[in-house]
Parts: C-alpha cells; structure tokens; sequence
C-alpha cells in the first residue's frame, strides 16, 4: 500500500475520546521496540483506516500476517478494557483466527458472554474513517454493557 497522506488529521475530535485513548495505548502495548513512542496519535491509528481506495490495493483472497492479526486484537482489547472500566468487572478477549483470516472475536465477562463476533476477510480488517471506527467500538461497548445489566449475577461470577 503507497502511504502518501495521512487520512486523519491530528485536529480529528475522535483523537481525544476514551476509545481512541485506548486504541493507542492498546497499540503501544504491543510495539515490542518502542517505535510508536513517538509517533502522533492519527499516524499510530491510521492503519485502521481503509479508505475505498487502500481497500482496492488489497487483494480479495489474502492471509493475514501477524500485524494486522496484532491490530484486531488491540481493536478488541481497547473494547474489554473500556467495558471493564464502566461495569468494574473483568472482561476477557478471546480471538480464534484461522491463517485464512476468519474466525471469531469473544468478549466474556465471568461466565457471561457479552460480545460475540464472526470474523471474515481479516487481512482486510479496517474501518472506512476513524469516526466509523470509534463508532463500531461504541457499539459493542453498548450492548456489553447492555448485557451485563440484564444478568448481572452470571457476570460476576
């Protein structure tokens, strides 16, 4: 892929929710060389912004490497650990990926499953804007935390 601009500028109000925190921190977390220590926010999100035109240059069939397979699970950690901070209990991510790219993405929290996720076509894995990104992700933060007050009882256990 040609990394000419970036599609997010640093003045994007999305940098500065909890999510997009999140996302960075989870980011960090798994830069094993301390690269993105000093990169701005939009240049350590910008891979997860696939605009119509970078998802053109990627192929239909593809496997994912382990990059993209680390970014699904910072997608999916920012999530568990954004859950956790609003209910106060432990969410755990599960991810089982197949080298084909599809598999499924678990949230539990105790014995209660909050999130449930089939996943195709990973090695595409993106978002049309970081908008629709943090979108997405306050979507499943709604319904986990939607379903943990409906059977509290088997979340905490």
């Amino acid at each position: 892929m040609s990394e000419a601009v970036l599609s997010i500028s640093s003045d994007d109000p999305v940098l500065g929710t909890d999510f997009a925190k999140e996302m960075v921190r989870q980011m960090r977390a798994i830069d094993t060389y301390g690269s993105y220590d000093n990169w701005p926010l939009e240049k350590i999100l910008e891979p997860f912004v696939l605009t119509k035109e970078k998802k053109r240059e990627i192929p239909v069939v593809g496997d994912p490497d382990e990059i993209v397979m680390a970014r699904v699970r910072a997608f999916y950690n920012a999530i568990s650990v954004l859950i956790e901070k609003e209910c106060g209990l432990m969410a755990v991510p599960m991810l089982n990926l197949t080298h084909e790219g599809f598999g499924r993405a678990l949230i539990t929290v105790g014995k209660l499953v909050v999130m449930d996720r089939t996943l195709r076509d990973v090695h595409r894995f993106g978002f049309p804007s970081l908008s629709k990104m943090k979108d997405e992700g306050d979507k499943l933060l709604s319904v986990a935390l939607e379903i943990i007050g409906l059977h509290p009882k088997v979340a905490g256990l």
